[in-house]
């Protein structure tokens, strides 16, 4: 390490070696910043500049009253991105897959469409549309969010609802109405969560969401797009590429 580095990166390096290596293995307590001072040489604001690096990176945790300690390394679920929605949403799917009870919350009410979203479906600025916002669920743990917008002549009620029942899937909704659905596309990028987003999926600093843009197709005509978000440090996507000879 160059000598001109902060002098606190030299703790950095020193426990995430450890960890990395199993010398300081999961559930394991981290020095505290007293402790730190002590063993490395260092001031009070290089041990907390080096705590607090370590918990962005997703390597330790801090617990009120209990110190850092390292982290569980997590188990990525798979969640497959190409299967027939029906009869259960994908989620559900996955969830009772790796053995997890599925449950969700949402609400639909009445909104307009901000300038991205209009952009997706086609729609002026600021048109109307219906909102739903879901909140996903495994064995109680949230999981994953989802905010949908589909044009309102295809809106099951104007009317603000919510829900803890499994909402029907696009595709049977746009089918039910005679404009079948007859491509979905998605987007994937990673992204540093909103605060919000954080609270809602319990996230640990450092952890990363994918966020997932996905768009019902019904020919050349958009009907449905949603942002999903989903915990980088918990899922992996999944997706089949079918091949046409």
């Amino acid at each position: 390490m160059a000598n001109s580095d902060p002098v606190y990166l030299r703790v950095v390096e020193d426990l995430r070696r450890q960890i990395v290596d199993g010398t300081l293995p999961p559930g394991a307590p981290i020095p505290s910043r007293h402790q730190i001072t002590r063993k490395y040489s260092v001031g009070e604001t290089a041990a907390r500049h080096a705590l607090r690096v370590l918990a962005q990176e997703g390597l330790i945790v801090g617990r009120v009253g209990s110190g850092h300690r390292v982290r569980e390394k997590p188990t990525l679920l798979p969640l497959y991105r190409s299967r027939v929605p029906e009869p259960h949403t994908p989620f559900a799917m996955d969830m009772q897959a790796g053995n997890r009870h599925p449950t969700w919350t949402w609400r639909s009410e009445l909104s307009e469409a901000p300038p991205e979203i209009a952009q997706r479906l086609q729609l002026s600025e600021w048109s109307p549309v219906i909102r739903i916002r879901s909140v996903f669920r495994g064995d109680g743990k949230p999981m994953q969010l989802a905010t949908s917008y589909e044009l309102v002549e295809f809106g099951q009620s104007q009317a603000p609802e919510e829900g803890t029942n499994e909402r029907r899937s696009a595709v049977s909704r746009m089918a039910a109405n005679g404009t079948p659905v007859t491509e979905i596309g998605e987007t994937v990028h990673v992204r540093v969560p909103q605060p919000t987003e954080s609270d809602l999926l319990e996230l640990p600093a450092g952890v990363q969401v994918l966020h997932v843009e996905r768009t019902y197709w019904a020919g050349e005509r958009p009907v449905e797009t949603s942002d999903i978000v989903i915990p980088g440090d918990r899922f992996r996507l999944v997706y089949g590429i079918p091949v046409h000879l």
